[in-house]
């Protein structure tokens, strides 16, 4: 290895000890807000217990995730990004009929 190559090395070992410490920011985080669970069920018209059964959680989950006491993630993200998108569409997918 080369001198520059050595320095380039060293400046990445330096900047990732900065960045781990929470001293440098990588610039490249993306940030996806929350969703609004509460606003989200809301616009179908269900119950909690109603919509929590429609969506395969337990009802003290949703109640968590409308408190703002856990957040959703993963596959549970997804599906009620799909609900906010389209409640009616999301809603006879998931239940087999109109609302």
């Amino acid at each position: 290895m080369n001198d520059q190559g050595f320095d380039e090395l060293l400046d990445s070992v330096r900047w990732m000890g900065r960045h781990m410490r929470g001293e440098e920011d990588s610039g490249r985080t993306t940030r996806i807000p929350d969703p609004d669970v509460k606003a989200i069920r809301e616009t179908t018209g269900l119950s909690q217990s109603q919509f929590a059964l429609m969506i395969g959680v337990k009802l003290k989950t949703l109640q968590n995730w409308e408190q703002k006491r856990v957040r959703p993630a993963g596959p549970a993200r997804a599906l009620l990004q799909i609900v906010a998108a389209d409640p009616h569409a999301a809603i006879r997918a998931l239940h087999g009929h109109a609302a």
